[in-house]
């Protein structure tokens, strides 16, 4: 007799049997469905594909990690075959940004999304793309049809959502109507928009300014804002001004009233920037900078120069960062293209890296090239100098994905839009009731062409005329080629105001804060070849001292721990010997806390009692060090998380409050040589006063109570790796909250060194804990004397396909500071290749 299922069992465990059963078929059908649909959008990687608008062979080499080197016979077919790449990895990537670009992700996710896109239909980010793509150059829209030519052949070749991506066949259950449109060259133009955007300068710094001054008097304020330390950090350009009406790098100079908004409308302004979706950037604005240097070969192992660069951007998943090789067989100046880099998902060429001749690396510049305007409004009009002048309007149609369409009115003054108005509006009357937005990613500009340029230059003079085409955003540019030639160029379209220093919201409507019709001139820029000390640093510090140079580009710097830093050991190791591409790579892994060495001995000057003095044991002989494993940088962290909080949370508003970046660093040293300041003292308790020692031992305080929740009261076993660390979050769906959506696409936690202004930048914000937020998106050492040898990660891998062996391979390796090799040689390139495709005509 044949025993039946579960016979011998009592009832309820028969029954419970028996629907686990179920549950576990049902969840094994349920992952083969998922398992299939995962791969049926991975890309092809081997054998032949016909693409029509190709006109010669394409050959594509990937190497395990996925990273290919597309090889072609023309230029049209090289980036035609890089839209194809990029399409087959990164497609959703592309395609999400294009809709956040335009303003339209209400069409894919529905009216969650609205706020999103009415600031961006405000700024008219794709307006000003429409405006520039007819004043590129005739081969640049070439490249660029070229491009959405390949993108497009891989659409045409991929028409079900299983066949694209798994977040196609996710947004298919909840818009199920939605179809991707055609690729186009405006598509590509309008991705350098968010670019600008998330490296623009320091709008978030007029607003809190506003905001405080609305709270506090200015000399307070002004507490919160030191000036740059330069008797301390050294800016990046040291010696020259401008004579003769261009920037000389041998000369030497000869020589050398804020109004107040009202709290609610600059806080609909804030709200509106804040709608504005992130694309590089992050919400702590503070922690997006960048580190790159150049050592000329007098100073190296090989001879010839040697070039780091690291952009500090949010943490998401995939990087922002795709790697490529883009190589013309011959080169001519048909094809004159020969290029290994790091490239945007979406954008022809490469935005940072090598040719055969010369490397250059980007830092953000963060010139003021955005000013808030206050206005005021009556109706349809506003005013300006003593006239009442229509308001300049058009109609925006938001589709919205299961619902009616939404239309909104955007006004705009002779200063810009009103960024104010999309998040509610304030009654009209004597003082400012509206804020306009200048900036000049608003302004037509040719930094497409710029890409182009830089990806075919071959000495320092075409470098620098590709540079002078690099309008927003405005970026340090670091240079070195294989000849041994090295240098530093500031490009960007920087305004020159006719009155003020774009510190804080100015009033529209005297006229006497407008800029002028024409930026600095490129040729005024600062620029240095080949200077004495034989290197040069740039960590969005102070570019130069402004005793030596006249025109203003900005006040609001990084306040130069990094870069001093990154000098500091560059002066060692060079005093040690040569260096080489490792002692680049050892630099950059630098996690050095830069506030310890002064905040330490007043923490130690302090009495504390119960088990607060045995944290406070750990710092004793601390040398700053953040690595993963040390107990030290934990309770160091957050003693400063709690001391922000303690010391200033009682007197500033909620968008002024600290974030923990060098800026806090200057503010809370200033302090410490005061111990009666009033910022000490929190207006929250009564009839007490409190000084510095008083707020020093409550931090050490609270920060004990703190860790000892979250990590247990052995203060011996903690790790600032247990804290600090970093979750990859899918760019789109990895915040969706909907834990089997984002556990799909996310990934980590990762532990991770660092932290927010040591060299190795992994910043964290004291408003929101000690979790990573922003990285050093991707590392590159370039060595000039063998490009072979040089050396790059990026945060997360080549493939956007989750569960793809290159969705996330890199970032374990990241996370350790390894580098994999950056390979450039067709031989290298071939002999690492496990996978190779042809795209035949």
């Amino acid at each position: 007799m044949r025993l039946r299922p579960y016979a011998w069992m009592p009832w309820p465990l028969r029954w419970f049997a028996r629907v686990l059963t179920v549950l576990v078929v049902i969840a094994l059908v349920l992952s083969a469905v998922l398992v299939y649909t995962v791969r049926q959008s991975f890309p092809q990687l081997e054998g032949t594909v016909r693409l029509p608008a190709l006109t010669g062979n394409v050959e594509i080499y990937r190497d395990k990690y996925g990273i290919p080197h597309i090889y072609a016979d023309t230029a049209e077919d090289l980036f035609l075959a890089q839209g194809f790449v990029h399409a087959q990895d990164r497609f959703w990537e592309m395609d999400f940004r294009r809709h956040v670009t335009a303003g339209r992700l209400s069409e894919l996710f529905g009216a969650a999304t609205l706020d999103n896109d009415k600031a961006i239909r405000t700024m008219g980010w794709r307006r000003v793309a429409e405006q520039e793509l007819p004043d590129l150059t005739d081969r640049t829209r070439r490249f660029l049809d070229s491009y959405a030519q390949g993108v497009n052949s891989w659409i045409t070749a991929n028409p079900n959502a299983s066949d694209r991506s798994l977040e196609y066949s996710i947004l298919k259950v909840q818009n199920g109507a939605y179809e991707p449109e055609p690729w186009t060259p405006l598509d590509s133009v309008s991705w350098l928009k968010a670019m600008a955007w998330d490296l623009r300068s320091n709008l978030e710094d007029e607003i809190d300014r506003g905001l405080a001054l609305a709270e506090l008097p200015p000399e307070r304020v002004a507490q919160l804002y030191p000036g740059y330390p330069f008797d301390r950090h050294s800016p990046i350009v040291t010696r020259g001004t401008i004579d003769r009406e261009r920037f000389d790098q041998t000369a030497e100079p000869r020589t050398r009233q804020d109004p107040r908004a009202d709290r609610q409308v600059l806080g609909q302004a804030a709200r509106t920037l804040d709608a504005v979706p992130t694309m590089m950037g992050a919400t702590d604005r503070e922690g997006i900078g960048s580190n790159s240097w150049v050592v000329a070969g007098e100073h190296t192992k090989s001879g010839k120069p040697l070039l780091a660069n690291d952009p500090h951007l949010s943490a998401q998943l995939p990087s922002v960062w795709y790697q490529v090789g883009l190589h013309c067989r011959e080169l001519s100046e048909a094809c004159p293209y020969d290029v290994t880099g790091f490239s945007f998902s979406g954008v022809p060429g490469v935005i940072i890296g090598h040719t055969d001749k010369i490397a250059w690396g980007f830092t953000n510049l963060g010139p003021d090239v955005a000013d808030l305007f206050l206005e005021k409004v009556d109706g349809d009009t506003y005013l300006y100098q003593g006239e009442q002048v229509p308001l300049q309007t058009r109609e925006e149609r938001i589709e919205v994905a299961g619902g009616a369409p939404v239309t909104i009115t955007v006004r705009g003054t002779r200063h810009g839009p009103l960024v104010n108005e999309v998040m509610g509006q304030v009654e009209p009357g004597d003082e400012a009731n509206a804020v306009a937005l200048s900036w000049t990613a608003l302004m037509p500009g040719r930094t497409v062409d710029a890409i182009f340029e830089l990806n075919a230059a071959s000495d320092w003079h075409e470098f620098r005329a590709a540079a002078a085409l690099f309008d927003v955003p405005a970026q340090n540019l670091v240079y070195a080629d294989t000849s041994g030639t090295i240098g530093y160029q500031a490009p960007g379209r920087v305004p020159v105001r006719k009155k003020g220093d774009g510190t804080v919201p100015v009033p529209g409507w005297t006229g006497e804060y407008d800029w002028n019709t024409a930026p600095i001139p490129y040729d005024q820029l600062p620029s240095v070849r080949n200077p004495a000390e034989g290197f040069v640093v740039t960590a969005n510090n102070a570019v130069i001292d402004p005793q030596r140079y006249a025109p203003l580009l900005t006040k609001d710097w990084s306040y130069g721990y990094r870069s001093q830093r990154i000098l500091d050991l560059l002066r060692e190791e060079i005093a040690k010997g040569k260096v080489d591409a490792a002692t680049m790579a050892r630099v950059q892994r630098d996690d050095r806390n830069l506030f310890a060495a002064t905040l330490v001995p007043a923490l130690t000057a302090v009495d504390v009692a119960g088990p607060a003095k045995e944290a406070r044991a750990l710092l004793d002989g601390w040398d700053g060090a953040q690595d993963t494993g040390s107990a030290a940088a934990a309770y160091f962290n957050a003693v400063w998380r709690h001391l922000l909080e303690l010391t200033f949370h009682d007197e500033l508003p909620e968008g002024a409050r600290p974030n923990g970046g060098d800026r806090w660093y200057e503010v809370v040293a200033g302090l410490l040589g005061d111990p009666e300041d009033p910022y000490w003292d929190d207006t929250r308790t009564e009839q007490v006063t409190e000084r510095r020692d008083d707020i020093l031992r409550q931090a050490m305080a609270s920060a004990y109570q703190e860790l000892a929740e979250l990590l247990g009261p052995d203060v011996k076993a903690w790790r600032w790796g247990d804290l600090h660390r970093l979750t990859l979050t899918h760019d789109s769906l990895g915040t969706s909250g909907i834990a089997p959506i984002e556990a799909l696409f996310n990934r980590g936690p990762l532990a991770v060194a660092g932290g927010k202004d040591a060299v190795d930048a992994a910043g964290w914000n004291v408003q929101e804990g000690y979790a990573v937020t922003t990285v050093p998106s991707m590392r590159m050492v370039v060595d000039l004397g063998d490009l072979d040898e040089s050396r790059w990660i990026n945060l997360t891998g080549a493939s956007g396909h989750a569960f793809h062996d290159n969705y996330w391979d890199q970032a374990e390796l990241w996370a350790r500071g390894e580098l994999l090799p950056m390979r450039s040689d067709a031989a290298s390139v071939t002999k690492a290749a496990v996978h190779t495709l042809r795209l035949r005509p």
